[in-house]
């Protein structure tokens, strides 16, 4: 086979070379500026980066700030003043599943069962790989009346963690108030219907 490529670059080389533009001064001073101009723009966008990464870590960190302020609150059993703290955290960090999840908490020892179960769904749904958030969701279910949903949640806990005590025992407490409940449902129908009977009785007699 026959190569030709050297053969086209001989007569490349014999070729007369055009007058080159690239030392008109115009077109110097427009590679210049565009030069210029792309050194700004990878600047302007470095500088951004660099600010986007330093208001997220702010924000992280004012947040924790809150986060720790309500702990010590809670602790000391100022459940209203650690959830303002909270809810200030979760302004800044929103997505933070710890947060929710500690608000549902505060939420059930002031009684605000419904909050606490919405508080405690929005853990699971940004943590549905955390134990103890379908452990507080499973409370919170019970705490609001359905013991049925909070056994679900009692259940998904005991995936993740299967020696989970406090889901073991949540369950159980689960377990036990809806069987109570049927007993309660079944035994009423009863006292119905006995006294249905003895009323078609004492009628016909």
């Amino acid at each position: 086979m026959k190569l030709t490529w050297k053969k086209k670059k001989q007569e490349n080389l014999n070729k007369k070379r055009p007058l080159s533009s690239t030392n008109l001064p115009f077109q110097q001073q427009q590679e210049d500026d565009n030069d210029n101009l792309n050194t700004n723009n990878n600047k302007n966008n470095d500088d951004n980066k660099q600010s986007n990464t330093s208001s997220s870590d702010s924000a992280a960190k004012l947040a924790d700030s809150f986060r720790d302020q309500g702990n010590k609150l809670a602790e000391n059993g100022k459940y209203r003043e650690a959830l303002g703290k909270w809810e200030t955290a979760l302004t800044l960090l929103p997505d933070r599943a710890e947060l929710h999840e500690q608000k549902a908490q505060v939420l059930l020892e002031i009684g605000e069962a419904w909050n606490a179960l919405e508080a405690a769904t929005r853990a699971t749904v940004l943590e549905p790989s955390w134990a103890e958030a379908w452990i507080t969701l499973g409370r919170a279910q019970l705490n609001f009346g359905e013991p049925d949903n909070a056994i679900e949640s009692f259940d998904k806990a005991l995936a993740i963690k299967p020696d989970s005590a406090d889901a073991q025992d949540d369950k159980q407490t689960a377990s036990h108030l809806v069987k109570k409940r049927r007993q309660l449902q079944s035994s009423g129908l009863s006292a119905t219907e006995n006294r249905y009977m003895v009323g078609e009785k004492t009628e016909f007699s």
